[in-house]
């Protein structure tokens, strides 16, 4: 298999677009109830529309068994569309806890990238980023209010104090020895998105928080995107997911994302970086 962020660059080419769809699919906001359903008639109406999927595990696991068949079935769905997902789990634990949440993410659910939390440490993660054709995406500064009670904290660095976050950033470049490492910033954080960019430039940045968490669009394109106009992600889920309630809702989410798409694209024609 090739590498993760090979199949990334080339989905976003193929359909011209960095916008990722989350597809967490919340019982009370569903127009229907069958989640597979669900996802697989978003995945039928947006697939042209997007670079990948990112579906979060809890909304499967509250589920219970059947959630997990429709984690299974998702997974399966946007991959016959030839679209990879992100799987958002958050994971990171020591020793054979992480090998065996490396070995659920990548072999048993079939994800392409994964979602960790690094505050453990480099050998919690080793056993994710042996896989190395799949992606690791690694929580930098979160989308959240309460990112900043211990993300923005200050901590001595070699190069001097520095925020956590920083720190983060510059750890996972060092881990990223097999070029499978990417980072999770949210668009809510615009001048710290920045800033991590310039830390990493080349590495592929997930960008959620746009839309119903307030996050700006156009800031998180600008500040996010490589020296390329490339290899950022901006995640949206509920406004497309849930753009209608009525029995036209997976066309109500291809226009929402239809429209994020080229919102996206617009930004990026007036940076310069027009797709080719």
């Amino acid at each position: 298999m090739s590498r993760f962020i090979d199949r990334l660059d080339e989905t976003a080419q193929t359909n011209r677009s960095l916008l990722g769809i989350n597809l967490d699919p919340w019982a009370p906001s569903m127009p229907i109830d069958d989640i597979a359903a669900f996802n697989r008639a978003i995945i039928d109406a947006t697939h042209d529309l997007v670079c990948v999927y990112k579906p979060n595990s809890a909304f499967y696991e509250a589920g219970g068994l059947d959630g997990l068949r429709a984690l299974q079935e998702t997974v399966e769905a946007a991959h016959a569309k030839g679209i990879p997902v992100i799987l958002d789990a958050k994971r990171g634990d020591i020793a054979n806890s992480s090998v065996a949440y490396a070995k659920a993410a990548f072999e048993v659910w079939g994800a392409d990238a994964l979602t960790v939390s690094p505050y453990m440490g480099g050998d919690s993660l080793e056993p994710f980023l042996a896989y190395e054709d799949r992606g690791v995406f690694v929580l930098t500064r979160t989308s959240n209010p309460g990112a900043a009670d211990i993300e923005e904290l200050t901590v001595d660095s070699p190069g001097g104090p520095r925020p956590l976050y920083e720190q983060v950033a510059i750890a996972a470049g060092g881990w990223n020895t097999r070029g499978n490492v990417g980072l999770v910033v949210g668009a809510t954080a615009p001048d710290e998105l920045a800033r991590i960019r310039g830390l990493a430039p080349a590495m592929p940045i997930l960008v959620p928080g746009v839309g119903a968490q307030g996050g700006d669009l156009a800031a998180s394109v600008r500040n996010g995107v490589d020296a390329n106009g490339r290899r950022a992600v901006i995640a949206v889920g509920r406004q497309v997911l849930y753009a209608s309630k009525g029995a036209g809702y997976a066309q109500a989410a291809r226009a929402e994302a239809e429209r994020l798409r080229d919102a996206i694209n617009a930004e990026l024609d007036a940076m310069g970086f027009a797709w080719s």
